[in-house]
């Protein structure tokens, strides 16, 4: 059976479906090795043709000067159009990332449909502000009447963006950019993944069916000549980027001589503190659930399982027990827990990661290696660790599997200073009986967000990024859109 999305050969520029050339990828189900589509794939020609699309839309085009009121309708279309696909997208992520299909419904499409529609609900607030009245002399008259003034203080859209987008969560990050972007009266290149171009190109079969404006929103794929076309032409004002710490350095790089804005969501190593006062067996199962999270391709995942060793042995019995009872297999199955790796380079990093750790003397108490059974498909076992100092490779770098480590501690102090040991600071958990004294901790560990207690499952009105080199500026919550915006100030005169 065709699934939805698939067939698409041709890029989407200046609101036209346009051709891409002879060259295709193979875009395969990362399940069964099985081809599902032959995608398009842009060069340095289509690249140029979208800029200038968008750089056109921007310059010459209604979009920008829409009340933002009239942009959201837009906005509202495209949230009733994918909502009425829930279905196919989700048929597509399975097949496209991998991903089992209880995290595909929540994770993977209703959450970024609720995150389009809080956008919605922000954008309804008028941010421009009125400061008060000035009085001063008149420098041109001195000893004459003072003059007053006032000065009113809005907000613009920056110009062109262009979003380039991971692969673990190809359906919300593509939305991530789109929204905001497109919300706040920019213009829009995005460039999806080469492993997941399909979960974007059907954003074009949508701005068709709403009747988006030419030139508004711009789809091409491509590799890293176009990747570098986005970040360093100037027409381009701002890039938003999704993805690896290493890429997102680049792209810092490559923007830099046109002095173009960044906007970077990138990787991290985050810490669950299990305190010594936890729920021992809800702690250990939390954790194996979020390390099998789309196999833990998630930047976010709480992968250092930070543990009082009062409570450690209990917790790695208790957590290896769970992870042995997770289905991993074809996402096809609706019983599948946890699905493959997006591609065989993937998981042999993950794979040259756990030979590392333990190579350095961190212990193995489960998985390791590859599911038996599974001949197709890039299957991995999720994989603990203990005995792992914070030191180790292991604890320090980005696996992005479902890899955890388990890292004792002896008080509070130095489980803060354990998760504050890293060079991300994206995410952060903290699991206790007390929880006064878990919010006490969370101000303390330097993440630019922290769930006390498992949160509260949700995140559409809060703002999401890093600190240190997990990235730059906020997704979400009620300031999203000024990482779309210029703030301009309009001094006048009151009366004469």
């Amino acid at each position: 059976m065709t699934i939805a999305f698939t067939t698409f050969d041709k890029l989407y520029i200046d609101g036209t479906w346009v051709s891409a050339g002879p060259e295709r990828d193979d875009i395969i189900n990362p399940a069964t090795e099985a081809l599902i589509g032959r995608a398009p794939v842009g060069n340095a020609v289509a690249a140029e043709a979208a800029i200038a699309a968008a750089r056109a839309a921007f310059d010459s085009g209604i979009w920008p000067h829409m009340a933002i009121a009239e942009r959201a309708d837009y906005l509202r279309r495209m949230h009733a159009a994918l909502d009425a696909r829930r279905q196919q997208i989700a048929a597509l992520i399975v097949a496209e990332v991998g991903c089992a299909q209880d995290v595909t419904h929540g994770m993977q499409v209703a959450n970024p449909l609720d995150h389009l529609l809080a956008a919605l609900d922000h954008s309804t607030r008028d941010d421009s502000v009125r400061l008060p009245l000035d009085i001063t002399p008149d420098p041109f008259n001195p000893d004459g009447p003072k003059k007053i003034g006032g000065t009113t203080v809005i907000r613009e859209p920056v110009g062109v963006v262009a979003g380039i987008t991971g692969y673990n969560f190809p359906f919300l990050i593509n939305l991530a950019k789109i929204v905001p972007a497109l919300l706040a009266g920019n213009t829009l290149v995005l460039k999806p993944s080469p492993f997941t171009p399909f979960s974007a190109l059907l954003f074009g079969e949508i701005a068709d069916e709403i009747g988006l404006p030419r030139g508004v929103l711009n789809i091409i794929t491509g590799g890293p000549e176009v990747g570098a076309m986005l970040t360093s032409d100037p027409r381009v004002d701002l890039v938003s980027f999704t993805g690896s710490e290493g890429v997102g350095a680049a792209i810092m790089a490559q923007a830099a001589p046109t002095l173009k804005r960044v906007h970077l969501e990138l990787g991290g190593k985050s810490a669950l503190i299990v305190r010594s006062d936890a729920d021992v067996a809800r702690a250990a199962a939390m954790a194996v659930a979020v390390l099998s999270v789309n196999a833990g391709q998630g930047c976010a995942l709480l992968t250092r399982l930070v543990v009082h060793n009062n409570i450690r042995k209990a917790f790695v019995e208790t957590a290896c027990t769970i992870a042995s009872q997770f289905k991993i297999g074809d996402p096809a199955d609706p019983s599948v827990a946890m699905g493959p790796l997006i591609r065989e380079s993937q998981r042999a990093k993950v794979e040259n990661l756990i030979a590392t750790g333990r190579d350095e003397g961190a212990k193995i108490v489960h998985g390791g290696g590859r599911p038996a059974g599974l001949d197709k498909g890039f299957f991995t076992e999720i994989t603990i660790f203990d005995d792992v100092d914070n030191k180790m490779t292991i604890a320090q770098e980005e696996v992005f599997g479902p890899v955890g480590c388990v890292i004792g501690f002896d008080n509070d102090e130095e489980a803060i200073r354990i998760a504050n040991d890293s060079r991300y600071g994206l995410n952060g958990g903290i699991e206790t009986a007390d929880a006064a004294k878990g919010y006490e901790m969370a101000m303390q560990i330097r993440a630019g967000s922290v769930m006390l207690n498992g949160g509260t499952g949700r995140m559409s009105y809060a703002p999401i990024g890093g600190y240190k080199r997990s990235g730059v500026g906020r997704e979400y919550g009620p300031d999203w859109l000024h990482e779309y915006q210029n703030q301009k100030s309009i001094f006048y005169p009151v009366g004469i």
